[in-house]
């Protein structure tokens, strides 16, 4: 192969292998967050509409349809929730709960805890 199209391919390598995102390190410490009940029935990332009744979640990162499990780091507290939409957007958070998930958690009248999420 001649240096010149060596060159390029190690490039081209180089270039994609800083372009794909990095994953969040696992397993993942933050305040969780919980959506509402008025948002019932508004559609998710995933396609679906929110049920606040369902163990889903919004995630930045995580695939569409994953599993993650959420625990309370001040507790132990913890339930596995389905990743169905995006976000949180506020700062500090790293993941939205269902209602369903917040009261599983124990945090639905705080608002927010501190969690871990890590694969189930």
């Amino acid at each position: 192969m001649p240096a010149r199209m060596s060159r390029r391919l190690m490039v081209a390598a180089m270039a994609v292998s800083c372009a794909v995102p990095t994953a969040p390190a696992w397993p993942e410490t933050g305040e969780a967050s919980w959506v509402a009940r008025s948002l019932r029935g508004r559609r998710m990332a995933s396609g679906a509409p929110y049920d606040p009744r369902a163990l889903t979640a919004a995630h930045r990162t995580l695939p569409l349809g994953s599993k993650v499990r959420v625990t309370r780091v001040d507790t132990g507290r913890s339930v596995i929730v389905t990743v169905t939409d995006r976000g949180p957007w506020a700062d500090g958070r790293v993941i939205d709960v269902s209602e369903a998930a917040a009261d599983a958690l124990g945090f639905r009248g705080r608002g927010t805890a501190p969690v871990r999420l890590s694969l189930p």
